[in-house]
């Protein structure tokens, strides 16, 4: 019965993997840009939610509030500062990103302290379900069926959507989009926006179950990077099957050899950059 509870926490963790991973992959999928703040995005997404159930706001407000407040802080950075380097090598963005997420980090710090807190469970969601010997959380039941209506919600977007096709159009000719009369200054604030925003609503959901501290954007931000790796860059399947195979390996590893569980998900990402450098559905 062990194993079966680490399965479904596995599949759980996977989705919140999966969710702050899409957003990478589709941000560097049309815009080329390597974003090393993409985890300063999910710290913000839970310290505004714990800031917010704190000052006594319902938590199901802050879940709203919080994403929709760290993509507009995304939309307006990539207007701001990122947009001014698209067009520079990989290097620039990495060094731009990294002291972005570093300035983030310690405006936490100086804002929330450096020791984390706790973010309370929602009273409608603080039992658990059983069934027989299978005891579970409903609150993580609730997050596994929110991520799974989100990746379909996404799904549709991307593919049935006129700004799917423009995204899709996009990562492979942005001046065949251009040529089409399409603002692609648009599409790409919005596409960064909508990649954060689902980064911070995956920090906000995350924080019940872990709490907050100040560092926890660093360890997302690894995650994230070997969620995208294995799935594939710009790969949105590839990020949903690979955020369920890190989840689920890391959840089950914490029964078999807790000290290697993280382990394990780095070694399988060599494995796979040694065997398929694409990714298991990376474009060519």
């Amino acid at each position: 019965m062990i194993y079966l509870f680490q399965l479904v926490n596995g599949i759980g963790l996977g989705m919140l993997y999966f969710l702050l991973a899409v957003g990478l992959s589709i941000i560097f999928g049309l815009l080329h840009f390597v974003n090393f703040a993409h985890g300063a995005f999910y710290l913000l997404g839970a310290y505004l939610v714990y800031d917010m159930t704190e000052r006594g706001l319902n938590f199901w407000a802050a879940l709203l509030v919080a994403p929709i407040i760290v993509a507009g802080l995304a939309a307006l950075t990539e207007s701001v500062l990122l947009r001014r380097i698209y067009h520079l090598p990989h290097t620039f963005h990495i060094l731009v990103t990294v002291g972005l997420a570093l300035m983030v980090q310690e405006l936490v710090i100086i804002l929330w302290g450096p020791v984390g807190g706790n973010v309370s469970t929602p009273g409608a969601l603080s039992g658990v379900l059983i069934l027989g010997d299978f005891i579970y959380p409903q609150y993580r039941l609730f997050v596994i069926g929110l991520t799974l209506v989100l990746a379909i919600g996404l799904w549709w977007l991307l593919e049935g959507t006129r700004l799917g096709a423009v995204v899709r159009a996009g990562s492979e000719s942005i001046d065949m989009v251009s040529l089409l009369g399409i603002d692609i200054v648009r599409v790409n604030t919005a596409v960064f926006a909508l990649g954060a925003g689902l980064a911070g609503l995956a920090g906000a959901l995350a924080a019940p179950i872990r709490g907050v501290e100040p560092f926890m954007g660093v360890e997302a931000l690894g995650i994230a990077f070997v969620v995208v790796v294995i799935g594939g860059m710009g790969s949105y399947t590839g990020a949903l099957i690979a955020g369920l195979l890190v989840g689920i390996v890391q959840s089950i590893m914490t029964t078999l050899w807790p000290e290697g569980a993280r382990l394990m998900i780095y070694l399988g990402m060599g494995l796979v950059i040694l065997t398929m450098p694409r990714g298991l559905l990376g474009r060519a």
